[in-house]
Formats: structure tokens, C-alpha cells, sequence
């Protein structure tokens, strides 16, 4: 007598789609855009995260002539910018918008991942 077996195979579950790792927000686009036309045509904007601050975390800026070893480009509003790949993690969903403020003016981040800001507003903990 033949004895059969039947195997069933369950499919993987979905994946849910993860947000964008970052965007930009119209203000924050345009702002770029009159950086680069100006003395920065050529270069990237990157973003990094660094253990700096009283919370522990702090947003970097700096121009640079090419993506690094294992950045990632965004492009959003057609506009791109360098992610520093070790950022990636603390930056996923992450709004960047540019604000005017009486006399200050700045890139400023929305992060859904943040769990607290320092009292001086410079650093954050995820």
C-alpha cells in the first residue's frame, strides 16, 4: 500500500510598504533648489545623524560633491539630496520642511520616530 503524503507550504505573509525614508515639504524643495542654483550647484545636500546633545542624537547638514560608500539619494519634488546610510534607520517616515521664523530661518525635521527632544530643541532620542 502506497501511503502519500501531501505537504502544504503557508505563502509568506504581505509585507507592509515602509514610508518613504524621507521627503520634503514645498518650502524645503524650493529652499534647496535657490541653494543650489546659488554657490552649491553640483553638490548634494547630505543628512546625518550623530550622537551629539543632551538627548543624545542631533541632524547634520553638509554639501558634498558625490554620494559616499553606501549613501542613499532621495529625490522628492525633484530635488535630490544624500542620506548617510547609518541615518537611514532613525530617518525612515521623516519630513524635512524649511521654516521661516522672525528672525530665524532653518531646515527642520519631522520625525515620527523621534521619542523626545531636549529643552533647547537641538538634540532628540529615538
Amino acid at each position: 500500500m502506497e501511503m502519500s503524503s501531501t505537504t502544504t507550504v503557508a505563502a509568506p505573509p504581505a509585507r507592509r510598504k515602509l514610508p518613504p525614508l524621507l521627503s520634503l515639504t514645498d518650502a524645503a524643495a524650493d529652499r534647496l533648489r535657490a541653494l543650489y542654483a546659488k554657490g552649491d550647484e553640483g553638490m548634494l545636500l547630505r543628512i546625518t545623524v550623530s550622537t551629539k546633545g543632551c538627548s543624545g542624537m542631533s541632524y547634520l547638514m553638509d554639501f558634498v560633491a558625490a554620494p559616499g560608500p553606501g549613501d542613499e539619494v532621495i529625490t522628492d519634488k525633484g530635488v535630490s539630496l544624500v542620506v548617510d546610510r547609518k541615518a537611514s534607520l532613525f530617518l525612515i517616515g521623516t519630513t524635512m520642511d524649511y521654516e521661516v521664523k522672525g528672525l530665524s530661518a532653518g531646515f527642520t525635521f519631522s520625525n515620527p520616530n523621534e521619542k523626545g527632544r531636549c529643552g533647547c530643541g537641538e538634540s532628540f532620542h529615538v
